[in-house]
């Protein structure tokens, strides 16, 4: 049975999160997040031009017949593009990429379209789960308890075509079904394992113009990439739709990886981002790709700084954090709570802060 939400206007009224952020002086936050436009363009600039690469050779190889090269650019081309949606338009979402505002929106066009990602019902779910991160009377973007799972069939699924979906990845089924569901009754299907019941939750009667534009996009998606297979067929051009309608669904395995970790078996219901979010080391590739959001215990604290300063922000409240936690490490954290929790379904992991309290509930 599904659960049935209440509506966020109501919820908003009552419920306040008095969150702890670590200190720092007032002019190293503001130096902090400055917003640059030669940072932005290097970040989505390097992100579009890599998947620009792969989808070259992916065409390239095809017409020269090396099965080869083509499967292994294909394979490479996803594993790129796969970041574009929760990752790129996460940030672009948050309007702090670019110093000139226009950029952003213009930029969170150019990765939600490829990746199917509609930005417009993500913001204003979105904007809750900071709000209100892991206090499930506020967000139900992410309601823990959640299987950071390595099953062999999953994991084949992840490496290769993502048909069904699942936690932290998009399945071809359930989002062209629900984009199709969206564009064609007005109604929410289930989005990147979001609840329906959710989205329709926050879409209260004053946020109806949010939810015409939502429709209105997903409509765009379904004519833009219904084009983009029309010319594939027609020209001949086979590679075309794989490259740009199906690339977000080829090789999703990293992103699930680095995505899983950042708030899995954590506390929830606790004022302490530090111990509700990771924050996990990568290494420069991956981070790049992933846009700096590994740094995620910072981001949560002080959302507005930009994601390529994130790192520095680490640097300087590194005192008052835990200790940041490997990729491997994370993974086996989120997997011995996992498997606690199957004997104890209440069983959260308490990440230790210094000074060996909980700042938040002192």
């Amino acid at each position: 049975m599904s659960t049935q939400y209440e509506p966020m206007d109501q919820v908003k009224k009552t419920f306040r999160v008095s969150w702890y952020r670590c200190p720092i002086e007032r002019e190293t936050l503001r130096s902090l997040t400055k917003r640059s436009n030669a940072k932005g363009f290097f970040q989505a600039g390097g992100h579009l031009l890599l998947v620009a690469l792969t989808g070259y050779f992916t065409f390239r190889f095809f017409n020269s017949a090396n099965w080869a090269g083509f499967a292994l650019a294909l394979w490479l081309h996803g594993t790129f593009i796969t970041f574009f949606g929760m990752s790129a338009c996460h940030e672009l979402a948050h309007k702090t990429v670019f110093r000139t505002k226009w950029l952003n929106v213009l930029f969170l066009w150019f990765f939600g379209i490829p990746s199917w990602f509609n930005f417009f019902w993500y913001k204003v779910s979105h904007t809750y789960h900071h709000q209100f991160t892991l206090h499930p009377k506020g967000d139900r973007e992410l309601v823990l308890r959640k299987n950071p799972s390595l099953r062999f069939i999953y994991m084949i699924q992840l490496i290769t075509v993502n048909i069904a979906g699942g936690f932290e990845s998009l399945g071809v089924i359930p989002t062209i079904g629900g984009t199709l569901r969206l564009a064609l009754t007005g109604r929410f299907g289930t989005m990147v394992g979001i609840s329906d019941n959710w989205l329709e939750a926050i879409f209260t009667p004053n946020m109806q113009a949010e939810r015409k534009r939502a429709i209105a996009f997903a409509r765009f998606l379904l004519l833009f990439h219904g084009a983009v297979i029309a010319v594939s067929i027609v020209f001949q051009l086979w590679p075309l739709m794989l490259v740009v309608t199906f690339g977000t669904f080829i090789g999703n395995w990293l992103r699930y990886l680095v995505g899983v970790p950042m708030h899995t078996g954590l506390r929830t219901n606790v004022p302490d981002f530090r111990k509700c979010a990771r924050t996990v080391t990568l290494d420069p590739l991956t981070t790049f790709l992933y846009w700096r959001m590994n740094w995620h215990i910072e981001h949560h604290m002080y959302a507005a700084v930009p994601c390529y300063n994130l790192r520095r922000l680490h640097q300087v409240l590194e005192s008052d954090m835990p200790k940041t936690r490997s990729l491997v490490g994370a993974w086996k954290e989120m997997r011995a709570t996992w498997k606690e929790q199957q004997t104890n379904p209440d069983y959260q992991f308490d990440t230790p802060v210094p000074g060996g309290t909980d700042a938040a509930l002192a």
